[in-house]
């Protein structure tokens, strides 16, 4: 397990230079197996040293890239592949372990209040405006899936949310919660930067 103090989403690249002994004997076994780790928000304290408080939901990364450096440290890329749940935390030796099972989206009670097409809509203007203000690199718009589940995290990854948000991004039970939810995030980051823009 590798808790760090931002979320990753499913479909969400994740760069990691890592330097701690610990988490280097982790991206030594990982590449011996399977090359996954589990990565979970630290809900308090920090990334370096243990003694963190742990979201006990996470998501499960597979390395793709990995590169060990002449002084023993590693240059890392994984990508997020699905949800996991904590069940047990383990003893942390020699690098944070856990007990998880796979975390799938439940059945949708109902279909989502807004359609994929109104969250690539609401992502766009926060994008605008964004640019407007000179805080966000001038460059194409990604390329989402068509697919709701896929998208709805991809709009998450990319969207100018904070940690906790993301991470309530991540813990909504079912597609269509996840993408109302997505859809009320980039609501409420319009709106504040509407109000910022104005008051420029």
């Amino acid at each position: 397990m590798f808790p760090l103090g931002s979320v990753l989403l499913p479909t969400a690249v994740l760069p990691l230079h890592i330097f701690e002994e610990r988490y280097r004997q982790l991206a030594h076994d990982c590449l011996a197996g399977d090359r996954e780790f589990g990565v979970t928000l630290i809900e308090r304290g920090s990334e370096v040293g243990g003694g963190e408080l742990r979201s006990r939901l996470g998501t499960l990364a597979q390395i793709v890239d990995a590169h060990e450096l002449p002084d023993g440290r590693w240059a890392v890329v994984a990508i997020g592949t699905r949800r996991i749940r904590v069940q047990q935390w383990l003893d942390d030796s020699p690098y944070p372990r856990a007990e998880v099972e796979y975390w799938d989206d439940a059945a949708d009670p109902r279909p989502p209040k807004v359609s994929l097409a109104d969250v690539f809509d609401r992502y766009a203007e926060v994008t605008a405006l964004l640019h407007a203000l000179g805080a966000a690199p001038d460059r194409g718009p990604p390329e989402f899936s068509n697919d709701e589940a896929l998208a709805s995290y991809q709009v998450g990854a990319v969207a100018p949310l904070g940690a906790f948000d993301r991470q309530r991004v991540l813990a909504a039970p079912s597609v269509s919660a996840r993408l109302d939810l997505v859809h009320e995030l980039l609501t409420e980051q319009r709106q504040l930067l509407e109000a910022e823009l104005g008051t420029n």
